[in-house]
């Protein structure tokens, strides 16, 4: 079967963004704002709340090239792999390695599966649902095993991480995906006008 070229081209080009986004947001993970209320935010959520629509855009573009979930779970084991291997070079502490290969496996892969299961749905369905279970997941892993027994990340300053991580996660992963669908429906309308 003939695959469609501008869909594997999508997906390779998603697949290489979400690997060095996913690369670049490890970098800055342990750079903190303090955003009062708000929580305690990490840089590296500034660039990692990208990661869950470019996933989800690549759950699209593979099923469009008829290819499924295996280039997607490829793209986040990759990405994992790299990220780690980066972050090794340079020097990231250990846990910071380990949470974050821990954390994109865990909660990437039950996205996905979460996002297969919901095919029959509207691309923003899937994409709200997925995230609604993948983002708290990646939060919560990643500063626990992080952080935890850390001098200076008791309880109260790992909820305050959580807070900002999930605001502005959810935030930007909305954000991408609301203007992805109404960039679709204007040109759907467009194509219906031509």
């Amino acid at each position: 079967m003939r695959r469609p070229p501008q869909h594997l081209a999508w997906l390779v080009a998603l697949a290489a963004a979400y690997t060095v986004i996913v690369a670049v947001s490890n970098l800055l993970v342990d750079k903190f704002i303090d955003l009062g209320a708000f929580g305690m935010l990490s840089a590296g959520t500034l660039t990692f709340g990208a990661t869950f629509t470019l996933r989800d855009l690549a759950h699209q573009s593979s099923d469009r090239a008829g290819l499924g979930r295996t280039p997607v779970l490829a793209m986040i084991g990759v990405a994992a792999i790299a990220n780690v291997a980066v972050a090794a070079i340079i020097g990231i502490p250990g846990r910071f390695l380990v949470a974050s290969f821990g954390a994109i496996l865990l909660s990437e892969g039950v996205d996905t599966e979460i996002y297969h299961a919901l095919r029959s749905r509207s691309w923003l369905v899937r994409v709200l649902s997925s995230n609604a279970v993948s983002v708290p997941l990646d939060s919560i892993t990643f500063t626990v095993v992080a952080f935890a027994g850390e001098v200076g990340y008791g309880v109260s300053t790992m909820a305050q991480i959580i807070e900002a991580d999930l605001l502005f996660k959810f935030g930007i992963g909305a954000l991408i995906a609301l203007g992805k669908t109404a960039w679709n429906r204007a040109r759907d309308r467009r194509s219906l006008n031509a």
